[in-house]
């Protein structure tokens, strides 16, 4: 046996611990916990817009630095 199977040979074949007071949750939560997330609200959309205008104005067109004012 590898040390690993040796560590938790106690505990490999014991059944799945099922909870008596909390119901099991349904895939749909369980998937919505572990699904991406907007980490920087508009983030997207920035990154976006910000295509859109080089597109439209070339990437060397003047950018407004009050988007970047935050303080």
């Amino acid at each position: 046996m590898s040390d690993a199977q040796d560590k938790y040979a106690d505990i490999i074949d014991l059944p799945h611990p099922v909870s008596a007071t909390h119901p099991p949750m349904a895939m749909e939560q369980r998937a919505a916990q572990f699904s991406p997330f907007a980490a920087l609200a508009g983030h997207t959309d920035a990154i976006k817009q910000a295509a859109q205008d080089a597109i439209e104005h070339g990437p060397d067109a003047p950018v407004d630095q009050s988007e970047f004012d935050y303080c």
